[in-house]
């Protein structure tokens, strides 16, 4: 049989049940309120000394340092270089003094002397001038000839003969001590796409000019001209007619700062390079416009494509000429 559980008597005590209940709840407050406390004053640790921009900042900073410390040695040196300047300057005005006091005590002996005296004493100071200038002269040339004397250096080029340019053609523009690639054949490409819609305008025109561009810093204008044909008469008599032909062309760069400085040309990386990558040496010949403000970029230019192998070719320009071709014109002829 179950054992019977024996019942309590007593009643609850609700006060004392209220009185626990007040006290963990006044725990947890506590705790909470402590926890925020410790939180809220614990130090934030942020770690930005990993972060690109601290990194720059070292790095900006350093270089200051860097400039602070060559404007100081800079500083030093001027300061230097000036008490040198101070004490050279008393230094000359020592001398200069010391030779007046010598040049008034000789005048006063030539005084004292007769008029025969005076004219040996005269005749020897002129002596030993002489001999003092000619032992400088003597100091210098031994100095000349015992100075090391710099290499002659005599660059190689090919052969000057010149040969009439028949392949494919590649243009350059040096003038104002910039380089540009011309890209003529993408102007003569949109010409002869123009040039089809203007053959009708010349029906009742003898003379037609346009331009076409522009492309990579230059425009093309081109002339049109009519040609008609008289009409025969007799055994052999035809009807007459008339046909279009290209006149000229010219090429106008639409500033003066087209193209690169030759210094960064022959740089690694450059636009010039870029462009040469394009073009196989043998291949192609390079022809060179040069007006005579750029002989010496050119002559930078002509070394570094004549070490890449190629075949070069110099049309050189008067200044204020246009770079210009007409069918009756001249081949380029390359060396």
């Amino acid at each position: 049989m179950p054992r019977p559980v024996p019942q309590s008597s007593e009643p609850v005590n609700s006060d004392s049940f209220l009185d626990i209940v007040a006290s963990v709840v006044s725990i947890m407050i506590i705790m909470v309120v402590m926890e925020g406390t410790r939180i809220k004053n614990a130090p934030v640790k942020v770690n930005i000394a990993a972060s690109p921009a601290v990194k720059e900042l070292k790095k900006a900073m350093a270089g200051e340092q860097g400039l602070q410390s060559d404007v100081l040695e800079a500083e030093e040196e001027v300061r230097g270089l000036n008490a040198e300047v101070v004490r050279r300057g008393m230094q000359r005005d020592a001398l200069a003094t010391m030779a007046a006091a010598l040049e008034h005590t000789i005048q006063q002996r030539r005084q004292q002397l007769d008029g025969s005296k005076q004219a040996d004493f005269d005749l020897a100071r002129s002596l030993s001038e002489s001999r003092f200038q000619l032992g400088q002269l003597v100091h210098q040339r031994e100095q000349v000839e015992n100075a090391p004397v710099a290499p002659i250096v005599i660059e190689s080029y090919p052969t000057p003969l010149s040969r009439a340019v028949d392949g494919p053609e590649a243009h350059l523009q040096i003038a104002h001590g910039r380089v540009a690639f011309i890209p003529l054949e993408p102007l003569l490409e949109q010409f002869q796409t123009q040039f089809r819609r203007q053959v009708n305008r010349l029906a009742d025109e003898p003379e037609l000019t346009e331009a076409v561009g522009p492309i990579g810093g230059f425009r093309l204008r081109y002339t049109l001209e009519r040609h008609d044909v008289a009409v025969e008469t007799g055994k052999d008599a035809h009807r007459g007619g008339s046909y279009v032909r290209l006149q000229k062309w010219t090429l106008v760069p639409v500033s003066d700062d087209v193209g690169e400085p030759v210094r960064l040309a022959l740089e690694q990386g450059s636009d010039f390079r870029q462009c040469l990558t394009k073009i196989l040496p043998g291949r192609t010949t390079l022809t060179i416009w040069v007006y005579p403000d750029g002989f010496e970029a050119f002559r930078q230019i002509r070394k570094e494509l004549y070490r890449l192998g190629y075949a070069i070719a110099a049309r050189p320009l008067p200044p204020g000429r246009a770079i210009s071709g007409s069918p009756e014109g001249s081949k380029s002829a390359a060396q």
